[in-house]
C-alpha cells in the first residue's frame, strides 16, 4: 500500500468536482450526513448512495455505484461502510473507475486497497475527508 503525500491529495481535492458519497445516512446526526453537507458547502457535488430510496441533502439517493456514475463521471468515492463491507464494494469501484476512492476514520482493507492501486485508482484510508479539506486548506 502506498500512501498518497499531502500534495498529491491536495491535488485530487482541487481538481474534483464529484463525490459519492457510500452509506450517507438521511440522519443529520451521523458523520456521513455532517461530512456530506460540509462537502457541499464547499462546492462539491454530492451523489448519495444508499440502498434506501430517497433525496438526502437536496440530491437523490443511488443504490450502488453504478446507478451513481450512470448519473455522470464519480471523481471521489468516500466510503462509510465498516471494513469488512468493503471487498462488497471493489467490482463497482472497478467498474466506474473513480480518480481516488477515501475510506473514512476506522475503516480499512487492504486486500481491497491493493487491488484498486494495482488497476490505478488512489486509495486513503482510515482518514476523514472534511478535516483533510479544512486541514489541506484546499
Amino acid at each position: 500500500m502506498s500512501e498518497l503525500t499531502e500534495d498529491q491529495i491536495r491535488e485530487h481535492l482541487t481538481q474534483s468536482r464529484r463525490i459519492a458519497i457510500v452509506g450517507l445516512s438521511p440522519k443529520p446526526d451521523r458523520p456521513s450526513h455532517g461530512v456530506a453537507a460540509y462537502l457541499q458547502r464547499a462546492g462539491y457535488e454530492i451523489v448519495p448512495v444508499h440502498p434506501a430510496p430517497g433525496v438526502t441533502l437536496g440530491q437523490t439517493v443511488h443504490p450502488d455505484l453504478r446507478s451513481a456514475a450512470a448519473t455522470g463521471p464519480l471523481d471521489i468515492v468516500d466510503i462509510f461502510r465498516r471494513s469488512e463491507y468493503i471487498p462488497t464494494l471493489l467490482d463497482d469501484l472497478l467498474a466506474v473507475r473513480p480518480r481516488l476512492v477515501w475510506m473514512q476514520l476506522g475503516i480499512d482493507h487492504p486486500e481491497t486497497v491493493r487491488r484498486l492501486e494495482e488497476a490505478g485508482i488512489d486509495v486513503v484510508t482510515n482518514r476523514c475527508l472534511a478535516v483533510d479539506h479544512q486541514w489541506l486548506r484546499v
